[in-house]
């Protein structure tokens, strides 16, 4: 019976042995995972500063865009106030122009009578320049084809008028 006792603590052992043989080989296996996640965070790290640096740079970049987008933004809001400004400028000068306009063309209306006999006066004033013209020059020339008659105060007085 001590057989047994001696092979059972020597099943025990190689037993311990290789359970302590796996749990060394994945105690290694482990290790490298545990090295390799290590060297990736390294890595990771070095990369997260980089982008870090870059993420900076751009938000400055931003904020002075930003900021420029603003001061256009009052300078174009000043324009478009200026634009406004003329345009009921020239509303109130479309305005006073029909005022007027429509002032002169009542004017006329009341006036029309007046005016159309203005217009009948000058029509029969032009007509007696006209015929007064014709009288005129048709003794002078008939003074003309008669000879040269004519007094030279006669044509003194032609020459003058």
């Amino acid at each position: 019976m001590e057989i047994i006792l001696y092979v059972s603590a020597a099943i025990i052992a190689i037993a311990f042995l290789v359970l302590v043989i796996y749990v060394a080989r994945t105690l290694t296996s482990l290790q490298i995972t545990l090295n390799s996640v290590a060297h990736t965070l390294t890595g990771l790290e070095s990369q997260l500063k980089g982008i870090t640096t870059e993420t900076t740079e751009l938000l400055h970049k931003t904020n002075a865009l930003a900021e420029d987008l603003k001061q256009k933004s009052e300078n174009l809001n000043t324009a478009v106030v200026a634009v406004k400004e003329v345009g009921t400028s020239i509303q109130s000068f479309n305005t006073s122009i029909q005022k007027v306009s429509n002032k002169v063309i009542t004017e006329i209306d009341n006036n029309q009578e007046k005016i159309s006999q203005i217009v009948q006066w000058g029509n029969i004033a032009l007509e007696m320049r006209d015929k007064w013209k014709a009288r005129k020059q048709q003794p002078e020339s008939s003074n003309e084809q008669e000879g040269k008659e004519a007094s030279p105060k006669r044509r003194f007085l032609r020459a003058r008028s």
